[in-house]
């Protein structure tokens, strides 16, 4: 690495992530490089067409006596507000701007990076049954077609071309397979996906899951490439083992992801799990896409990351809890 030839680059000192919230960005290698074309976007090594892609292995591990089986939607539209910014109120609150990309938003009306637990308590909402939550993500572009909307011209920093708005935005909570879960707190702060993948060292933070709905079993870190009148899809999947204490610290440990065999770590409590699915109509299979990123992350889909802040009343997430340890979906 130390041979490597690196380019100059700004010292970046944001990410998103399983780990810590520090990251120093001194450059990506030649290396690093070759997978990006000269414009900057995705190379060709960066798609994959989703017929090529063998099954994943795997699967939900087998409930125990204990398990809560559950599943909770919550329907909060497909953005048709046009709720979107520039800014990342779970990462760098009070910070205008500060994602350096754009986000879109369902959920919560308000949010911004200037929202307090106040304002979003008290805000107009998209979801249907009053969840004032508020749930957002990195938009997806097409970089062939121009930006003619000024949110989509808003981002700069090498974000650039037409916002692609999901056919359907599903989210849903769901329950662990060893334990009942308990209630999140109101206000905690959610967090998934590693905003700087393509620089990072490893792909421990990666959770970026890209498919075809027409292919449920079949996952890559890589743009898909879906047959004609599919689906591309993105699912994000939160941290849902709380500490019991915070809801947002320092190094955002306050929420952790369970083992493999789905138990939670030492001194944590399993809470309903988030799993947000994004899903487009498929793009033309030689349409360049382009996630909005950090400028020296290059638009990678391994980057793909998401937030969210809990705004249900008290109700609400009872609701959400007892119908997740019932194994009732609702």
């Amino acid at each position: 690495m130390g041979r490597e030839r690196r380019l100059p680059t700004l010292l970046v000192c944001l990410a998103l992530g399983g780990g810590a919230l520090t990251a120093a960005v001194i450059g990506a290698s030649e290396a690093g490089r070759s997978h990006m074309g000269a414009s900057g976007l995705p190379s060709p090594e960066e798609y994959a067409d989703i017929r090529d892609l063998p099954p994943a292995p795997g699967g939900s591990p087998r409930p125990g006596p204990d398990a809560s089986t559950g599943s909770f939607r919550v329907d909060c539209g497909r953005n048709e507000e046009g709720h979107y910014n520039q800014d990342n109120l779970v990462v760098s609150p009070g910070l205008k701007g500060g994602a350096h990309h754009t986000h879109a938003y369902v959920g919560n009306l308000s949010t911004d990076a200037l929202s307090t637990d106040r304002s979003l308590a008290t805000a107009s909402t998209t979801c249907r049954g009053g969840d004032r939550s508020t749930y957002y993500w990195p938009v997806l572009r097409r970089a062939d077609r121009p930006a003619t909307r000024p949110y989509e011209k808003a981002a700069g920093h090498g974000n650039a071309g037409e916002i692609l708005r999901p056919a359907d935005v599903r989210l849903e909570f769901h329950g662990n397979p060893v334990t009942k879960v308990v209630a999140m707190p109101r206000f905690l702060r959610a967090l998934t996906g590693d905003a700087v993948a393509y620089t990072a060292r490893s792909d421990e933070g990666v959770r970026a899951r890209w498919g075809c709905a027409s292919a449920p079993d079949r996952f890559t870190t890589r743009y898909p490439r879906c047959p004609e009148g599919d689906r591309l899809t993105r699912t994000l999947v939160f941290p849902s083992c709380w500490n019991g204490l915070d809801t947002l610290n320092a190094d955002r440990t306050h929420l952790r992801f369970p083992a493999a065999n789905g138990v939670c770590p030492q001194d944590t409590f399993a809470v309903p799990e988030l799993r947000i699915r994004l899903a487009y109509d498929a793009p033309p299979a030689d349409a360049p896409l382009a996630l909005d990123s950090f400028p020296e992350q290059r638009h990678s889909p391994k980057t793909d990351h998401a937030m969210f802040v809990n705004v249900m009343t008290e109700a609400q997430m009872t609701a959400v809890v007892g119908c997740v340890n019932t194994g009732r979906r609702c």
